[in-house]
Order: structure tokens, then sequence, then C-alpha cells
């Protein structure tokens, strides 16, 4: 029987869903208004404050769920980018999502939206709020395979900050930009391991963090305000000196949304502190592990750069992305659920949200 959308008015939207290293990505095809503004930021500001039912209705329940991931694809004012992408998830909009960027490129040269690829590599240059990201993507005999990436300059922002975290008492933490910023912290200090303590644990812990961070802790970044804040905590299993074998994290981000990968950002961030405090040096690949699934990022600093007044690194983050399916959602004028809800348990404060 052939598929039919059922009788419905209203708008109609359009997605393709990938995974990369088990985090999900709705890709938007159609069904988004005009998103106005002169630059990506500027769209950005314009979606969250005109078209912010529409996220909610991708990415919340029953459509989606609360951890749920987005991207929205943009034109962009720079020439030289093959596409722009808004990013969005439970919370709102991020700046920069490396598993996003892997999955995005792979699906722009599956998509056409580079004319000409080439073997054996394609680079699509990617045109995120935090600035243009290019990707390389694996091409040969019209199938694409593995994404590399490098990163936005990225650089260490504070290191052996010491905040007072709700439950926990003083906490040492670093903070560290890989196209957004994170909160690093030892799992250990909370009594915890990232790949087999209960997730639930492993979320409040990071939670509490990230709170005493954006309370305590004034961000800032060299090229906009847009950019300057606290996106997620990310645990770790503290082994961060050069080693050729995995070390494992994992990230909590905007409002307790648990990254099921490693997260590219999050490794872009963490590489990037461990070039500053020499503990990696340059070309020198590392793995990084997902605490949630065992999925697998590498990651690596290939040249030093600057960030205002930061000593950076372009950061180096390779993994897979692959497709689940293809989705058109309706609505229903009379349905009181329609845009959208989040059914969380309360042990941590999460909770029916409307």
């Amino acid at each position: 029987m052939e598929m039919q959308l059922p009788p419905h008015e209203g708008g109609e939207l359009s997605v393709v869903d990938m995974h990369t290293g088990g985090e999900p990505l709705r890709i938007i095809l159609s069904g988004y208004p005009e998103v106005k503004g002169d630059s990506v930021l500027s769209k950005r500001r314009y979606i969250r404050e005109h078209l912010d039912h529409l996220r909610r209705v991708l990415m919340y329940e029953p459509r989606g769920h609360y951890d749920m991931y987005g991207a929205l694809i943009v034109d962009s004012e720079l020439p030289e980018a093959d596409l722009a992408v808004l990013f969005m998830h439970n919370e709102g909009y991020s700046t920069m999502c490396g598993h996003a960027v892997i999955a995005l490129g792979r699906f722009a040269v599956d998509y056409k939206l580079v004319k000409e690829p080439k073997s054996p590599e394609t680079q699509v240059n990617i045109h995120c709020p935090c600035g243009l990201v290019k990707a390389f993507v694996e091409y040969s005999e019209g199938k694409t395979g593995g994404v590399r990436f490098h990163s936005v300059p990225a650089f260490a922002f504070a290191t052996d900050v010491t905040v007072s975290v709700e439950g926990f008492g003083e906490v040492t933490v670093d903070i560290s930009y890989g196209g957004a910023f994170y909160a690093f912290v030892n799992a250990q200090r909370f009594g915890l391991d990232v790949s087999k303590s209960r997730t639930r644990d492993l979320v409040d812990a990071a939670t509490a963090v990230t709170r005493a961070v954006k309370s305590q802790v004034k961000l800032h970044h060299p090229a906009s305000d847009d950019l300057a804040f606290l996106y997620g905590t990310i645990l770790t299993d503290g082994k961060d000196d050069y080693s050729p074998e995995p070390t494992a994290n994992i990230c909590v981000f905007a409002e307790a949304q648990v990254d099921r990968s490693p997260t590219g950002s999050g490794v872009t961030a963490r590489v990037a502190l461990q070039y500053h405090k020499g503990l990696i040096q340059l070309n020198q690949t590392r793995t990084f592990q997902s605490g949630a699934t065992g999925s697998q990022f590498t990651g690596k600093a290939v040249e030093e750069t600057k960030c205002g007044d930061f000593k950076a690194v372009v950061v180096e983050v390779a993994g897979r992305a692959f497709y689940t399916g293809v989705s058109r959602f309706v609505q229903e004028a009379d349905d009181k659920l329609t845009h959208g809800f989040l059914l969380k348990s309360l042990y941590n404060g999460r909770q029916f949200k409307l």
C-alpha cells in the first residue's frame, strides 16, 4: 500500500532522521516559514523569537522526545559556505554541534547540496552560528562514509575554577570552548563512573555543576555576546594525559539533555583544554568514548591559532553518521497537544512541560 498523508488541516513538516554515535539528528527539509535575518546569528535570534513553536513541534513529544536534536538549514551570508544551519534541542538553540556537523556533511553530499563531490573526500563548508566549520566527507563511487571536521578556534577559557555546587560543596572545574562553552569535571569527584553509574545520578551531578557555573562565573567570547553562555557540563573519567587508550565522558547540556555520542563540540573543547595543559601535542590523535553508548569519536589539535586574546587551536574531530528514516509530520487543528510536551520524572526537577 502506498503511504499517504492522513486528512489534515494546516502545514506539513518533512524531515530526514540520522544519528551520530547514537545521538539523534532531525534535519528539517521543508515546512518552516522564511527565517529572516542578514546573518546566521540574527536568524538564530529570529527563530527563537518568532518560530519557537515549530521547535517544540519537532523536538517534543509526541513527534520527538526529551533528548531529540534538530537542524534547520538556512542561507548563509558567507560566499564560501555550502550551507548554513541552526541547531535546536529541548531548551532552545545551540551555537555549535559536532555530531550534527558529521551528519550534515554526509547529508549535504547525498542530497546534492554540494554539486561536484570528489573522491576520496569532499569538502563541505558548514556555516554554524559559531562560525564556519569545514567538514570532509569520505566519498567513493557515489557513496559517502566517515566525516571529519575542523572546528572554529577552540580555547581553554579558565582552569581550576572553584564553584559552590548545591549538594556537593566546593567543586573545581575547567571551562573550555569548542564552538560552545562547557564545564569539565572528573566524575570521581561525585563518586561516579561515566560508563557504569546510573544516568540519572550523572545528570543530577552535571546539572548541579552547570547551575553553579552559570550563576558564579561570567563568560565572554571575543567574537560575539551571543556565544557567551555555558551550554552544559561534561563529566570525564579523568584520563586527560595522552594515551592510545580511549577516554570516556558524558555530556549533559541544555535542559538536562543527555548526549548519546562523545559530543563533537565537547571533544573539541576537551582537546583544546588538554592542549592548553600540555597533555596532548599537535596531531596526537585521541579516542573519546561516550559513557552512555560506548560510541567513539577521534580528536586532535591540528593547528595553533588565536581567538581574540585567547591562545586557541583548530581541532579535528572524526566520526560516522547513519540514516534512520524520513518522516512527514502534520498538525490537526483540534489537537490540544499539537505543539508538543515533555514528560520526565520528578527525581531531578524535570517534569511535564507544555
